[in-house]
Parts: C-alpha cells; sequence; structure tokens
C-alpha cells in the first residue's frame, strides 16, 4: 500500500517509527508536511498537491496534526478522503478532539465520566463558576493549550479568581475542573485501537508538579487498568469517531475520569513502558480496514 504519513518531520519519534513499521511490512510511506501540502478543489478530480507536484492517489493516510493547525490540517486530510484514501482517524473526529470542550460536552452526553468542568465568558461570573465545579484548589486550563501548556492550579480561591480574570483580560478561552486530589499527580495513559486498548502506563508528575504530561518532565511507568478504565477508554474514543486515540485518566474515588482524547498520540513513552510494538500494530489496523471512499463520520456533534 501508498500510505501517507501527515507529520512536520520525518526524525520525530513517532512518525520515524511509523515509517519503520510500514517499511517492514512491505508498503510504501510518505511524509508530508500538511502545511506545505496544498488542495485543487474541484468536483470531478480533487488534488493534493506537495512542494509543486501533484501527488497520485494513497490507500491510507496517517494524520499527526497538531492542534495548533487543526483548521487546515483538517482540511487537507479531508482532501484526501474526498480522493478515496482511508483516514486512520477522520477529518471530523480529529476537530472533535481537538476542541477541549466540545470533547468533553460529547462526552458527557454518553455518560462518560469526567472531571466536574465549568465554562464561562464574562468575567462576572467568576465566582459561580468556581462554586460550580466545587472550589479551591481547582484548575484552569486554556482551550488553546496543548502538551501541558496553559494549565495552572489555583490552590486558593483568590488565586483561582486572579487567573482567570488575567486569562478573560486577554481574551483566551478557558475552562475550570475541579482538582482531583487522589490522584497524586497520576494519570493513565490508554492506547486504543480499534475498539480494543493495546497498551496502558501510569504517567507520573515530579514532586512539586501536578501535570503528568511527558512534556512536563513527568515518568512512566507499567500498570494494570480495571475492566472499566479499559471499557471507559473504548467508549471515549468510539464516542468521538476515532480510530486511535491516547486517552488520559484519573483514578478518582468516583471511578475513572477522562481529561483527555488525544487522537495523535505520541509512540514512545508507551512503546518505551511497555516494550510493545505500538506502530506495528497501527499499521495492521489500516491493513485489515482499508478501503478506498470508506469516510465515513461516527457518531453526532
Amino acid at each position: 500500500m501508498k500510505i501517507a504519513i501527515l507529520s512536520h518531520n520525518k526524525k520525530l519519534y513517532s512518525t520515524s517509527r511509523l515509517i519503520e513499521a510500514c517499511e517492514q511490512r512491505g508498503h510504501e510511506p510518505m511524509v508530508l508536511d500538511v502545511l506545505r501540502s496544498y488542495m485543487k478543489v474541484v468536483p470531478s478530480k480533487p488534488e493534493v498537491h506537495f512542494k509543486g507536484n501533484a501527488l497520485s492517489s494513497f490507500d491510507a493516510v496517517i494524520p499527526r496534526i497538531g492542534a495548533s493547525v487543526t483548521f487546515y490540517g483538517a482540511a487537507v486530510l479531508r482532501q484526501f478522503e474526498m480522493m478515496g484514501a482511508f483516514p486512520l482517524n477522520e477529518s471530523v473526529a480529529i476537530a472533535r478532539s481537538h476542541d477541549k470542550l466540545r470533547a468533553l460536552q460529547l462526552l458527557a452526553r454518553k455518560g462518560i465520566g469526567l472531571p466536574n468542568t465549568g465554562f464561562a465568558h464574562d468575567p462576572d461570573d467568576i465566582q459561580d463558576l468556581i462554586t460550580m465545579v466545587g472550589g479551591a484548589p481547582l484548575v484552569i486550563k486554556l482551550l488553546e493549550g496543548t502538551q501541558g501548556i496553559g494549565v495552572v492550579l489555583a490552590e486558593t480561591k483568590k488565586a483561582a479568581e486572579s487567573v482567570i480574570e488575567a486569562f478573560m483580560g486577554v481574551k483566551a478561552h478557558l475552562m475550570v475542573q475541579e482538582y482531583i486530589k487522589e490522584t497524586g499527580g497520576a494519570a493513565i495513559r490508554c492506547l486504543v485501537v480499534g475498539d480494543k486498548v493495546i497498551a496502558a502506563m501510569k504517567r507520573q508528575a515530579m514532586p512539586g508538579e501536578f501535570r503528568s504530561n511527558l512534556h512536563t518532565v513527568g515518568s512512566t511507568s507499567l500498570i494494570k487498568i480495571t475492566p472499566t478504565e479499559r471499557a471507559t477508554a473504548v467508549k471515549a474514543t468510539r464516542f468521538l469517531g476515532l480510530n486511535v486515540s491516547g486517552v488520559d485518566i484519573l483514578r478518582s474515588e468516583r471511578g475513572p475520569l477522562v481529561i483527555e482524547v488525544n487522537s495523535s498520540p505520541g509512540l514512545q513513552g508507551i512503546e518505551l513502558a511497555t516494550g510493545k510494538d505500538i506502530a506495528g500494530m497501527i499499521i495492521k489496523f489500516i491493513e485489515k480496514n482499508v478501503r478506498p471512499h470508506t469516510t465515513k463520520t461516527r457518531g453526532k456533534g
């Protein structure tokens, strides 16, 4: 098969592993920088061009689209879908997952456990916003933040008011969530492919840090997840319409709580922690499911 990998850097661990897995299984991968790809939108024969050349058709596309380029990246992926390529994750599902608030609303509608979350526009509503999520300490997240950036723990009500007012003052979109103290700065990352959790790891924040994201220098270790956690990760992935995802879960006293569903999960941490060939499993999923012109948005919203 000819497989396009939408990534801005072929030397990134996840991208290089996907290239390696494709080649090991006899496929022909091509890495395309999504921001250097552009489109000819016509009814009869839609095209994607890259560095001055029209690309021939691909059997499948693996999108590694960052949240900062969601709009353009999803447009390019839609063009590949129009050309008949099988997307590992569909453009609409990726856009859903990148919109943190919308993703939580969709999961809440399906009954998935979540931290209590508040969202407001006007500074006059800050007091009630804080009360809605149970008061301080609480977590404040920029909707445009990624990899732990733009996430603040406000330990007092006064600190929460100051941070929220500051973010609102620069017209930033933010949401406020309850702080799940019993996690001790740990989160579970479940890697879902199809309808299965194929790997799971625990991500532990460093002392003095509450964010367990690897980009905030957290550590990883193997973990055995419960059947409920496994089912929650699979359902969250399916409800957003994704085929492959990294679902981040907190272990709370009231059960598993989903804090994020990542449509382009990094492979380095979980491959090293589990010793599993995650990239190879992803390519096997494509081999099993690839069909031309089969894009079909799943779920509602």
